[in-house]
């Protein structure tokens, strides 16, 4: 039987099933219920949110709080006049938190499903066809549903290097890293990107050294350069460490403690792709935070042949749906950033689209954040990908070092950077390094939206004072019109 967010229903025929309940799948499942299709969501975990929720962005923001917080009060209220006579973590406390964070948050999810009629199914879900989906319970039970659309959303789970295999214990992946029952001594991450460099700091501010180990010269993958090298070296102040351009070739494990085999040190073997020398690192925690795939275990691709890209990425039209007709996908299922609120806009698009309605995503719009302290935020193109293109265009930036609400907050590291068309003005990129960037950059993503210039964010009013005062100086800057100090 299937359950309604608690009531038992015999009810199998639906306009619209989603396969997993992460932020694609459970904001379009609303969406769709919303404008009155019959809907069905089936996820096999007893919480709804998938990984986001549960064990990616909304459990790692409470650590990064936490810790931040923590960090302050042993190396910054002081400064505020604040003395603290002694600092103690209690982390057993803190991981509670973040676990009601979740739980509340997951709890919320199961209410709006009941306020807007939208059926759950807990189990596995498994295609049997183009227009139905068998799902076996816990109890090993099989229920088929049929449906006029199916939308696959899936979404995906940690690499796992076939050098550097997960043990869950000392080689782990970013769900072991949010719930880690001590302080490593050493973490060793792999991995400069979003994930790594959270985490990372996570455990860096609670006591930890942290080591981070990278394939590419620089951090962060895509992003901005300019940003990512200021971004490395915050980090490199606040004691994070980092070995670049190097390929991890293995691990090897030696017992520790008095008995023989209590823990394990970790040497992660690796070599200078440069010159092709090899060392090595000793830790007790590896983290491998090398990006994520799609998640397909289970789900029947074969059973309909939906096709797949070289990466194994699904293939999908411009109208997200696949090689089969009426089943569509979205998220981390498909080509582009694994970014939960990607997945979130392409649900609804997808669930406006099976309603009649024009659903589209504007990806040049698509925001992406990394929360480390400082935060970075970014928009539009990069400086790097301006100049592949030929695409003629100004910069301005500006430091949040003059700005006077940083100063007050006591942080005044970072930048705020502009890329306009140098013809139009044209707003074309937006990449911001400082405190609180991921709620600046809302206003660039919105100015991006209306094809705004970075005169129209120049003249805009901006309280003062505000830390986004940095952006309209940064806008400024284009025209060389910015205050100086």
């Amino acid at each position: 039987m299937a359950e309604q967010t608690g009531k038992q229903t015999e009810e199998t025929n639906f306009d619209v099933v989603f396969i997993g309940a992460g932020p694609g799948g459970y904001v379009g499942a609303i969406r769709a219920a919303q404008l009155g299709l019959k809907t069905a969501v089936v996820e096999k975990e007893k919480t709804l949110g998938g990984t986001c929720l549960n064990v990616g962005c909304i459990p790692s923001k409470a650590l990064l709080d936490s810790s931040e917080h923590f960090a302050m009060a042993q190396k910054d209220l002081s400064e505020h006049g604040v003395v603290l006579e002694q600092v103690a973590l209690d982390l057993k406390k803190m991981m509670g938190r973040k676990d009601k964070i979740v739980a509340d948050l997951t709890g919320g999810i199961d209410y709006l499903f009941k306020k807007n009629k939208v059926t759950r199914f807990f189990g596995n879900g498994h295609l049997k066809g183009p227009s139905e989906v068998e799902v076996e319970t816990s109890e090993k039970k099989k229920i088929s549903l049929k449906a006029k659309n199916i939308v696959l959303a899936t979404g995906s789970v940690p690499n796992e290097l076939p050098q550097l295999p997960f043990d869950g214990k000392t080689v782990i992946s970013s769900t072991e890293a949010l719930a880690l029952s001590q302080v490593p001594k050493h973490l060793i991450v792999v991995g400069g990107g979003y994930i790594g460099l959270e985490m990372g700091s996570v455990w860096l501010r609670l006591g930890a050294k942290v080591t981070v180990i990278e394939y590419a010269e620089h951090i962060c993958g895509g992003m901005d350069r300019q940003t990512s090298k200021k971004l490395q070296q915050i980090l490199k102040k606040q004691g994070m460490e980092f070995v670049l351009g190097a390929e991890v070739l293995g691990v090897e494990f030696k017992a520790q403690g008095s008995r023989q085999g209590d823990t394990k040190e970790a040497q992660v073997l690796f070599k200078n792709r440069a010159d092709g020398k090899q060392a090595s690192l000793a830790g007790d925690v590896v983290l491998v935070a090398a990006g994520r795939r799609p998640f397909f275990e289970g789900l029947g691709l074969e059973n309909v042949k939906i096709q797949q890209d070289a990466k194994g990425f699904v293939k999908v039209n411009e109208h997200y749906e696949t090689s089969q007709p009426h089943v569509y996908a979205i998220g981390d299922l498909i080509p582009g950033p694994m970014l939960a609120h990607k997945a979130e806009e392409e649900g609804v698009a997808v669930a406006e689209i099976l309603a009649g309605l024009p659903g589209h995503v504007n990806y040049d719009t698509l925001p992406g954040v990394i929360y480390t302290w400082p935060e970075v935020a970014s928009v539009g193109k990069t400086e790097e990908q301006l100049k592949e293109e030929g695409t003629p265009y100004k910069v301005g930036s500006f430091p949040f070092s003059p700005n006077g609400r940083a100063r007050a907050m006591g942080f005044t590291e970072g930048q705020a950077k502009i890329l306009a068309h140098k013809d139009s003005d044209r707003v074309l990129g937006v990449h911001i390094v400082g405190p609180r960037a991921s709620d600046m950059l809302a206003e660039a993503v919105m100015a991006m939206e209306f094809a705004a210039s970075s005169e129209d964010i120049a003249r805009s009013f901006h309280a003062h004072p505000t830390l986004s005062e940095v952006l309209r100086e940064a806008a400024l800057a284009v025209d060389g019109r910015a205050r100086q100090f």
